[in-house]
């Protein structure tokens, strides 16, 4: 199984990426949060040698296509081939009320967004003139001047992420991999994500394709509340209770919707039960998390970051030897 691990800040970028390394983790990726998601990564790639880099993930609907291609292109090119796209749509508030940016049809828009890519770099690599036209972008001026310098190493991979079946279809049909919202459950990876990415492959089998997740890990009392917070704060989105529906926790959603406007986030931790945190936590002793790790992925993921992880390299090795 390959197992990454999380990159903060840009400041402590390059030393958390030369240890992550060191320690045997496969890769670092960062999350668009509170700062910029890939200058991270151009601090990571001179610090390493064999890791991966990516984004897990970047919002794509907050930038032009044309803008995302020039910072992969970029990157891959930096970190000579060890670079992973991973992207994500956000929801339709901070789209347009946080990024000022334009929302239609997500899914179509993803779609085409992840197209309009991969015509741009077909463009610099191969010189075929740039025509790509939909309906939500069009690219079609591309003079010499402005293709970036070419390089040996392809174009990235382009994972997407996503929670509804819809979204998982697209990435089925068009990315490299898919990653999980850290708000699934096992159950819901099993019954709605996997075959909704087989649909999006027209039936075709998922080997080659990424599964990635990221799996909160709980080993004691404290990492218990700070799951079951993590986890409240997620569970009080709408758009999430599609998982807590396919469980029978209806009325789990409303009420954390509720107390989050209330501004009563100091009970909210209370309301994830013991039955809930299991379903989205690996729940296990330091010594019994590589088999419940096992369990957790086997037959549906092959890649995860750990959120809680002991900082144990053994621990480390006994991962990253599970099959997924």
């Amino acid at each position: 199984m390959i197992v990454d691990s999380l990159l903060g800040g840009l400041e402590d970028a390059a030393s958390t990426a030369a240890r992550a390394e060191a320690a045997g983790f496969d890769g670092v990726f960062t999350g668009e949060v509170a700062g910029d998601p890939f200058l991270p990564l151009v601090a990571a790639a001179a610090a390493t040698e064999r890791i991966e880099i990516g984004t897990a993930v970047a919002i794509a609907l907050a930038r032009s296509p044309m803008t995302l291609a020039y910072t992969a292109h970029d990157l891959q090119r930096f970190s000579r081939g060890r670079f992973v796209l991973g992207l994500g749509s956000q929801i339709e508030a901070h789209v347009t009320r946080r990024f000022s940016m334009p929302w239609h049809a997500p899914v179509a828009q993803l779609r085409e967004y992840v197209l309009a890519l991969r015509a741009i770099w077909r463009s610099w690599s191969d010189g075929e003139p740039l025509a790509f036209e939909g309906e939500h972008y069009r690219h079609t001026l591309m003079p010499p001047m402005f293709v970036p310098p070419r390089h040996e190493h392809g174009p990235p991979p382009i994972h997407l992420a996503g929670v509804g079946d819809a979204m998982t279809r697209l990435a089925g049909e068009v990315a490299d991999g898919f990653v999980c919202h850290a708000f699934s459950t096992d159950r819901w990876v099993r019954e709605r994500t996997l075959p909704a990415l087989v649909a999006g492959r027209a039936g075709a089998s998922l080997d080659g394709f990424t599964v990635k997740a990221t799996l909160f890990v709980v080993t004691d009392d404290a990492a218990a509340l700070r799951v079951r917070s993590q986890l409240a704060f997620y569970a009080s989105t709408p758009a999430y209770r599609p998982v807590l529906e396919l469980h029978g926790w209806d009325d789990l959603g409303p009420e954390l919707t509720r107390l989050s406007k209330a501004g009563r986030w100091s009970d909210m931790a209370a309301c994830i039960d013991d039955e809930v945190l299991r379903a989205f936590a690996v729940v296990a002793p330091t010594e019994e998390l590589p088999a419940a790790v096992a369990a957790r992925v086997a037959g549906a993921i092959d890649r995860v970051s750990f959120l809680g992880l002991p900082d144990d390299p053994a621990l480390l090795a006994e991962l990253r030897a599970i099959s997924g």
